[in-house]
């Protein structure tokens, strides 16, 4: 028999069967929510990097601005209870919180730009991918088999914090890029970790799908700021080799 000749069968690839219906519908709203997230963070971006909104006269501290009023939002959105009465308005705060989230990646966005401004393209679909694979990972194997890495991730998010807080007083380049890449690796478990908690909540009956949204979102932009900043010093690296 041909090998080339089999099918496959892509309902099965899709198939999750470990997961029940209602987790499954839960899913594709968290997933909905996360592509609305997406386009705002995109434009929140674009009114920073383009238009240059928040970098005019007494504007120039919105990076701060952005950063407090997503805190603020983010708050809003925890104490806002999940009903169908507060959907929509959960919803708009959902939306206000990544449009803030895309602002504050400007900056970032402004140093990568006058390295390469394709480096951005690269690392959102980088980004994109890595989520992917690890998300349908969390979705294949078996459940709870990635909640362990609760406590390893949060003991490394604290040794990250200290490292940062290290580096503060001692300056090491080497260090700095430690930081990135063990942070780059630590946010791909989150993906796995948030996954596979997100299932299990709604198992258990916890279906506010906009709150669970913030978890995925946080992880795909946090490792998207790292793979920009990674790629940009890469890139500089090469051009001061090439002097």
């Amino acid at each position: 028999m041909n090998a080339f000749d089999r099918n496959i069968n892509f309902d099965a690839l899709f198939k999750f069967s470990q997961i029940s219906r209602s987790t499954q519908q839960h899913l594709k709203n968290v997933y909905s929510s996360l592509a609305i997230c997406m386009l705002m963070a995109a434009a929140g971006a674009y009114v920073h990097v383009v238009l240059r909104l928040f970098q005019s006269g007494y504007l120039k501290g919105g990076g701060l601005l952005s950063l407090l009023g997503s805190l603020a939002l983010m708050a809003w959105l925890g104490m806002t209870p999940h009903s169908p009465d507060t959907e929509k308005k959960r919803l708009a705060i959902l939306s206000g919180f990544a449009f803030l989230t895309g602002v504050g990646l400007g900056p970032t966005m402004d140093f990568v730009i006058s390295i390469n401004p394709s480096i951005i393209l690269t690392a959102f679909l980088s980004t994109s991918v890595i989520f992917v694979c690890f998300t349908l990972s969390a979705m294949y194997a078996q459940r709870r088999s990635y909640l362990f890495l609760g406590g390893t991730l949060m003991s490394g998010l604290s040794l990250l914090f200290l490292l940062s807080l290290f580096n503060m007083f001692y300056g090491s380049a080497l260090l700095f890029k430690a930081h990135l890449y063990i942070g780059l690796a630590l946010m791909c478990a989150f993906v796995l970790f948030d996954t596979q908690l997100i299932i299990e909540k709604a198992e258990m009956g916890d279906k506010d799908y906009i709150w669970h949204c913030v978890d995925l979102f946080l992880d795909f932009v946090t490792i998207f700021r790292k793979l920009m900043i990674i790629l940009a010093m890469n890139e500089k690296d090469k051009k001061k080799e090439r002097k």
